[in-house]
């Protein structure tokens, strides 16, 4: 493995020099993490499917995938539905093997039927979302790096990068998403809808956050208890943030004007929005700017050989190796390249950029570092079967 290793100074947020940072978060109803969420249990699910009947995970990429919106007519004290959503579920599949084929199609929509009804309250998947499944099989030559199960060969010439740790704006982001949509805060709170978006910035040590909360009609049979729900969303908010935050929430709404922020269903994707897989948070769980990261659509490639998905989570869990065994260390980044063809796990180039503590050198690290780094390349057979099981989101 050639390690290309770099430094670079700290700042005073931990991640690097600079005066401003956006970060944002998207949950769980939000169309692209719906989309997102959906290709990729297909993908474990088919994924366990192959092991169940042919020892093995075989070719297949179900990372093309749309929700296309509905029509709904949301009003204070509850509004109806007047078309249903439609999910697009599309890539490439084993279809057969020998005399067997399996049933992606019936695969797929069972998928569909069991995520939504444990993460979208008010959505019914008989009647609210339609599923059109446009799975084919797959080229030969990519199936063709499944042959060797102890040797998996990258299915593409990609990158991943990932980092570590989170800045103070990124754990705050997360925190506040986690928070809006937890199972407590839904019990206490039910109008707060599970299509929750949270974008926050910093400007020297000033936190800015905007959030959007879909709320559900039927929680708010009036203007005042629509006031009320906004204002325990934003307390909520202010709590996770801190007192210094600046925090705005539905900042659209303009009740003046009849203009609020309401659903029947609790997502967006009803009506407002659309939803396609790659838009959303990447495997972090965030979507950060202001650092390296890859555009690779993680959710719904295979968890085999693809280093689309495979090097990101790599990448991650390499830098936090690296900031766990050196405490010199205040902040890690990897960078993974792959070339079509080879091992898996022989990457073509690493790149890995340091931040040490009162301007250590890194050279002296460098057994420390390359040695997290094969660990973790090391360990993708069991990432695979964490993301086969479901254990490992990646989105």
């Amino acid at each position: 493995m050639k390690l290309h290793l770099g430094r670079r100074a700290v700042g005073p947020q931990g991640d690097a020099l600079r005066g401003v940072e956006i970060v944002e978060r998207k949950g769980v109803g939000h169309p692209d993490t719906i989309t997102d969420c959906l290709a990729e249990a297909l993908s474990a699910r088919l994924s366990r499917e192959y092991l169940h009947r042919f020892g093995r995970v075989l070719h297949h990429n179900v990372d093309k995938a749309l929700l296309f919106g509905g029509e709904a007519r949301p009003a204070l004290g509850g509004g109806r539905l007047l078309a249903p959503m439609e999910l697009y579920l599309a890539g490439r599949a084993t279809v057969q093997v020998g005399g067997e084929r399996i049933d992606v199609q019936g695969l797929a929509r069972e998928v569909v039927e069991q995520w939504v009804r444990a993460h979208l309250r008010f959505v019914d998947p008989a009647t609210d979302l339609r599923v059109h499944v446009l799975v084919r099989p797959g080229s030969v030559e990519l199936a063709e790096l499944f042959a060797d199960p102890a040797q998996a060969r990258c299915n593409d010439t990609s990158y991943g990068v990932g980092s570590w740790p989170r800045s103070h704006l990124e754990a705050v982001v997360w925190e506040v998403e986690r928070r809006l949509n937890a199972p407590e805060t839904k019990a206490r709170l039910p109008a707060l809808g599970e299509d929750v978006k949270v974008m926050g910035t910093r400007v020297g040590e000033q936190l800015d956050l905007t959030v959007a909360v879909a709320m559900v009609d039927r929680f708010l049979p009036d203007l005042a208890a629509w006031r009320q729900a906004r204002a325990d969303a934003t307390a909520l908010v202010q709590q996770v943030a801190g007192p210094h935050a600046r925090v705005v929430v539905n900042a659209a709404d303009a009740p003046e004007q009849g203009r609020l922020y309401l659903t029947v269903t609790g997502t967006s994707a009803e009506a407002g929005d659309d939803g396609q897989v790659g838009r959303g948070n990447r495997i972090n769980g965030l979507i950060t700017p202001m650092r390296a990261m890859s555009l690779e659509a993680a959710a719904g490639k295979n968890p085999v050989t693809h280093v689309g998905k495979l090097y990101n989570l790599v990448a991650e869990q390499a830098a936090r190796a690296i900031c766990q065994a050196l405490p010199e260390v205040a902040a890690a980044e990897v960078a993974l390249v792959s070339r079509i063809g080879a091992p898996v796990r022989e990457p073509a180039l690493v790149q890995v950029t340091l931040q040490t503590r009162e301007d250590q050198p890194v050279e002296p690290l460098r057994n420390v570092v390359s040695a997290a780094i094969q660990a973790s390349l090391d360990a993708i057979p069991a990432l695979t079967g964490a993301l086969i099981g479901g254990h490992r989101p990646v989105c």
